[in-house]
């Protein structure tokens, strides 16, 4: 099977609106180029495929051997078929892929699927897969593909891809097709199959943030799971997203670069301390989607969306039949940041009087054998939670689903209790979800045709439930930035970064540039001790012994400067006033240009260890203040800038707003990398204490 590496959208590529691929969907013509007898060939399951909506398009199947496929003759050439050919599908040698295309873009072909790989290998000339796609667009046609698995589509009976697919509400659009086969197969085993599948392969015309937005018009999908290994114009995406939100529909996301191997690190802290998938997350919070790690993490989510109600929150009830499970399930959901709510006495008492006297009647609850005695109680205890105004969903753990396979007998009791369930989900719009011992009994296959969410696992179920909760939060739109006063001019070393955040309105001490003894006693003069002496140009001065602090008199300072000019050599240094306030916290603040979503802003634990302690939160840039404030609160160490132990709390407002104006930098052409650290920060507000800017020409 071929299996698409990582490929842009030819450049150029625009995202467009799904009518302009409606040729490639629910095409009036097929033509299988490469169609084959042999069942073990990419060009028998096409042409079977193809075969499958006969009854709604031609299909034409051109063999050069003429050998009949499944019974239907086939042609040896383009030449032989009479008429349009719509869709060609290429299934044929890579060296022979141009020839088939030009033909038939001559014939007037409105689409190409391309299957084969290694076009530039065969032809010997790197780029020829995308002149081929330029001719393509320039005939007002399009290409998905090539190196492709195919693409599905269950409402328009097109099946054009390598295996069974079974029809349901997701739509999944992959990088990689074996991947996305994968995920169409866990999906149809947890009972639920695919709308609409795309393998982009090497997208050299058809992106996959194109394919994922033509979603948003496609009436039978629901949700959408995107693997991509790589995100063209990132903005592509991001539209893409919110154009499935505005038809109200999700998308989930799966990508790979967390792993230090996968990406370079930038020059600075900024860049070496953060992942892709950093920049990726908050590119999904920006546009309204949700990155997942796995596969069966996708599938998990998708089967919670394209059914049930989306939580309003992170409360969850918990009701187990059996004490263990419960608390389990309470730990998980606690560890993933869902809040197990603490009911109050009334709903207390109410549940207890349901239940034996020996029930958990807090959160989780146990129902002690309740279920067991009445059946019905796990539908008026779920029930209790929903109705209670703390709650946005239930999770419903343990034996239930179980009483249909080990005592058959009770098996229309137990699917009464699950449609019982399902009318208290629609009731009250907010979600249940069931994790059973026996996940695929038949009261909870009745429990996937009633939209109840069904989980083999309880970290599957809150692994769902947490992704549901944090899908689409919060989105927030990311203005241009907005520089104030004049551009700063494009330099390198601490003096000119200093020079550029001033304008921005970072603070700093006070400063003055030395180049000679004479030079440093001038500067003792004006400015306040004690000092720090800096060498302007190196960047990470701690490790290079390009700094000194302390200085408390004029002869420390010049017999610092002596040692440092002597070992460093002439250049510019900086004579800082110390920052000595008794107890500010060190943070890290920087902005880089990531190269699919553009600026995105950090911020982080910082100081000398920064990079041991990889305590950071990042955001598409610029953000405003509130935003600035909402990532400060995000960090593990944020409890040292509260108040830690009766020390005093630092001035965060001033902290967000100096981040906020930092996040503007990029709107200054040539300045693509900018970092300060440390920010130290006290109750008395924020001083930048070293900074480092990488600029490139503009």
């Amino acid at each position: 099977m071929t299996d698409g590496p990582t490929g842009e959208p030819a450049e150029g590529t625009e995202l467009s609106t799904s009518s302009g691929l409606d040729a490639l969907w629910d095409p009036d013509v097929v033509t299988v180029v490469g169609a084959s007898a042999d069942p073990s060939k990419w060009g028998w399951f096409l042409a079977r495929g193809a075969l499958r909506g006969a009854d709604r398009r031609t299909v034409h199947l051109v063999n050069q051997r003429g050998a009949d496929v499944e019974g239907v003759a086939t042609v040896r050439t383009l030449d032989e078929i009479d008429g349009p050919l719509g869709l060609v599908v290429l299934s044929v040698p890579a060296a022979a892929v141009p020839d088939v295309v030009d033909e038939a873009l001559a014939r007037g072909a409105t689409g190409f699927l391309g299957i084969t790989a290694g076009v530039d290998r065969a032809v010997g000339r790197v780029g020829a897969e995308r002149e081929l796609a330029a001719r393509i667009r320039a005939a007002g046609a399009r290409i998905i593909g090539p190196n492709c698995l195919g693409m599905v589509d269950m409402d328009t009976e097109l099946h054009l891809a390598w295996g069974e697919f079974h029809p349901g509400p997701i739509g999944v659009i992959s990088q990689s097709g074996q991947l996305g086969s994968e995920i169409a197969g866990l999906a149809a085993h947890r009972g639920l199959g695919v709308s609409r599948f795309v393998s982009v392969g090497n997208q050299v015309d058809v992106s996959a943030a194109e394919a994922l937005g033509a979603l948003a018009d496609h009436s039978q999908t629901r949700v959408a799971i995107l693997y991509a290994e790589s995100f063209g114009e990132g903005a592509d995406f991001i539209d893409a997203v919110r154009r499935m939100r505005a038809a109200g529909k999700q998308t989930i996301v799966l990508t790979v670069g967390a792993s230090g191997a996968s990406r370079a690190a930038a020059a600075s802290h900024t860049g070496s301390m953060t992942s892709g998938t950093d920049v990726v997350d908050a590119a999904c919070r920006v546009a309204g989607a949700w990155r997942v790690d796995t596969p069966t993490q996708a599938v998990d989510l998708a089967v919670l969306l394209s059914h049930a109600p989306l939580p309003a929150g992170p409360r969850v009830g918990i009701v187990a039949d059996s004490g263990g499970q419960g608390a389990v399930a309470a730990d998980v959901a606690d560890a993933a940041g869902l809040d197990v709510v603490e009911f109050d006495a009334d709903r207390r008492a109410e549940i207890a009087r349901m239940l034996p006297a020996d029930a958990g009647v807090g959160n989780p609850i146990d129902l002690a054998g309740g279920g067991e005695q009445d059946m019905t109680t796990y539908a008026r205890v779920v029930q209790a939670c929903l109705q209670d105004a703390d709650v946005d969903a239930v999770l419903l753990s343990g034996y239930f689903g179980s009483y249909s396979v080990d005592t058959p007998s009770q098996a229309d009791r137990e699917i009464g209790v699950v449609e019982s369930l399902a009318a208290a989900v629609a009731a009250s719009g907010k979600p249940v979800l069931v994790h059973s011992m026996c996940p695929d009994s038949p009261s909870l296959t009745r429990a996937r045709e009633l939209g109840l969410p069904v989980f083999p696992s309880v970290e599957a179920a809150i692994g769902a439930l947490t992704g549901a909760v944090r899908i689409g939060r919060d989105v927030r739109e990311v203005p241009e930035p907005s520089v104030p006063g004049e551009p700063v001019a494009v330099g390198s070393g601490y003096l000119a970064a200093r020079a550029l955040l001033q304008s921005l309105g970072v603070p700093f001490p006070e400063a003055a540039e030395v180049h000679s003894i004479d030079d440093v006693r001038a500067a003792t003069r004006r400015l306040h001790g004690p000092w720090v002496l800096k060498a302007d140009w190196i960047e990470h001065k701690t490790e290079h012994a390009a700094v000194v602090v302390g200085l408390r008199d004029e002869e420390s300072a010049v017999a610092a400067f002596a040692e440092m000019h002597g070992r460093l050599g002439p250049g510019a240094y900086v004579l800082e006033e110390l920052d000595q306030r008794p107890s500010p916290v060190e943070v890290i603040a920087g902005v880089r240009r990531d190269p699919t979503f553009g600026a995105v802003v950090m911020v982080g634990a910082g100081g000398t260890e920064a990079e041991l302690w990889r305590d950071t939160v990042l955001e598409l840039a610029p953000v405003s203040v509130d935003t600035a404030r909402a990532m400060i609160r995000r960090l593990v160490s944020y409890p040292l800038l509260a108040g830690w132990r009766g020390r005093p709390a630092a001035d965060v407002d001033a902290l967000a707003r100096t981040v906020s104006a930092l996040s503007q930098v990029t709107g200054i052409p040539g300045h693509d990398e900018v970092e300060v650290n440390p920010l130290r920060v006290d109750q008395d507000g924020v001083l930048a204490v070293d900074a480092l800017v990488v600029s490139h020409e503009v």
